[in-house]
C-alpha cells in the first residue's frame, strides 16, 4: 500500500500572523482556492506537492477535526536548506529555538532537526536527510 500526504489543515487563531510566519519565514507559497463545497474563499500555504489548508479557529470548514483548536499540531518538515542556515534564519527574525540541532530518527532513516514554534505555539521542526 502507498500513500502520499496531499495536504493537512491547522486550525489558527490569527490567519495573518500565520501566513506571515508560514510563507516569510518559513518560506511556503500562499494560495487562495475557492472551496467547491461552499464558495468560500480559502488560504492555503504550498511547499513542494504538498499544501496547508488554514482553518481560522472562529469558523473552522465543515467537515474539519473532531476537536480544532490552535496549537494542536506537531509537525516536521524536511529540507534542502542547511540546518544551520535556518537557525541564522530564525535568528534574525526573532524566533526562539526550542530545541536542536538535534539527530533524530526520520521516516526514512537519520535527519538533524531544529525545533521551533508558530505563532499559535504548533510544534514546527525543520529537519535536514542524513
Amino acid at each position: 500500500m502507498s500513500f502520499n500526504i496531499d495536504h493537512v489543515v491547522i486550525t489558527v487563531s490569527d490567519i495573518n500572523k500565520s501566513i506571515y510566519f508560514y510563507s516569510n519565514i518559513l518560506g511556503m507559497e500562499l494560495q487562495e482556492f475557492l472551496s467547491s463545497t461552499d464558495n468560500v474563499n480559502r488560504k492555503s500555504l504550498k511547499f513542494g506537492k504538498q499544501k496547508i489548508n488554514l482553518h481560522e479557529a472562529s469558523k473552522p470548514f465543515k467537515p474539519h477535526a473532531n476537536n480544532p483548536i490552535p496549537g494542536a499540531m506537531d509537525i516536521c518538515f524536511l529540507s534542502e536548506i542547511n540546518i544551520d542556515d535556518w537557525l541564522k534564519r530564525f535568528n534574525k527574525f526573532n524566533i526562539k529555538i526550542e530545541d536542536g540541532p538535534v539527530e533524530k530518527t526520520g521516516a526514512n532513516g537519520p535527519i538533524r532537526s531544529l525545533y521551533v514554534r508558530d505563532p499559535d505555539k504548533n510544534l514546527i521542526e525543520i529537519s535536514n536527510q542524513i
